[in-house]
């Protein structure tokens, strides 16, 4: 039998093996991973009472109650992770804010999340009765909603007009507490081809290192050169979120 032969089939099994081996141990790694919950917070100011003593002053009120600045704020929490998880608490709460009305909606669905029952009987309020004290505040500085279901890349869309205590921006956060799943809050950033223009940018940036390399290898004519790595410089974006939703893709299909 031919040695060099044999070797070469070795080596195949060899290679073949250590990549299954691999293949099969990123699969485990983003299946297994973790669950993550994102969420962004944005501010839009919708209404702000004003006094002018030569054109009139602007009265925005709750309830016969002055605000001075009205505020309409979006939440928007997104599963990340590879699993589908059941019975999510989510808490939403502030200390620099009242929350008035309210819109809740899971995103691509026709289903509204509900507050939690222990949520719902702490602000039940008799017939004919008035909320006491500690309801009225509780209501203004917390939110809590049961979603029976949060499956994989699903958002849920919370939207609050809110009454801001101070001159600054309100502050909202949101708190999770589920078996295995972690919350992160994230600055909202502009998007670009559905994937956040820094993070594109970035991975853009660094995909630009191998196309520099390559036209330094491949390419003479200095011209010629500089106009691709120009071009490569003004789109970088481009190729940078392609590699990111092409890794999306990727992590789904192992994910399943």
């Amino acid at each position: 039998m031919d040695l060099a032969l044999l070797d070469s089939r070795l080596v195949i099994a060899l290679v073949s093996t250590g990549l299954g081996a691999f293949l099969m141990f990123l699969i485990q790694m983003i299946v297994n991973k973790r669950g993550l919950f994102t969420y962004v917070v944005r501010h839009n100011k919708v209404g702000m009472s004003t006094d002018d003593a030569v054109f009139g002053s602007v009265r925005v009120t709750w309830n016969n109650s002055l605000i001075r600045n009205l505020y309409l704020s979006i939440i928007e929490l997104n599963n990340e992770s590879q699993k589908d998880y059941e019975n999510v608490v989510v808490k939403v709460f502030t200390d620099d804010t009242n929350l008035l009305s309210e819109r809740s909606e899971l995103v691509g669905t026709t289903r509204a999340p509900t507050w939690t029952s222990e949520f719902s009987n702490r602000l039940a309020v008799e017939p004919e009765a008035q909320p006491t004290q500690e309801q009225t505040s509780l209501y203004y500085s917390q939110r809590e909603y049961l979603l029976p279901t949060m499956n994989r890349g699903q958002v849920l869309r919370l939207a609050y007009l809110n009454a801001a205590r101070t001159e600054q921006q309100p502050t909202l956060w949101m708190d999770i507490v589920h078996k295995g799943v972690k919350t992160q809050l994230r600055v909202p950033h502009n998007v670009f081809m559905g994937v956040s223009q820094p993070y594109a940018a970035v991975v853009g940036s660094a995909l630009g290192l191998w196309v520099i390399s390559a036209v330094v290898l491949l390419v003479d004519t200095v011209w010629v050169a500089s106009v691709i790595c120009m071009i490569y410089g003004l789109a970088v974006m481009v190729p940078g979120a392609l590699c990111i939703k092409s890794w999306h893709w990727l992590r789904d299909l192992l994910g399943g």
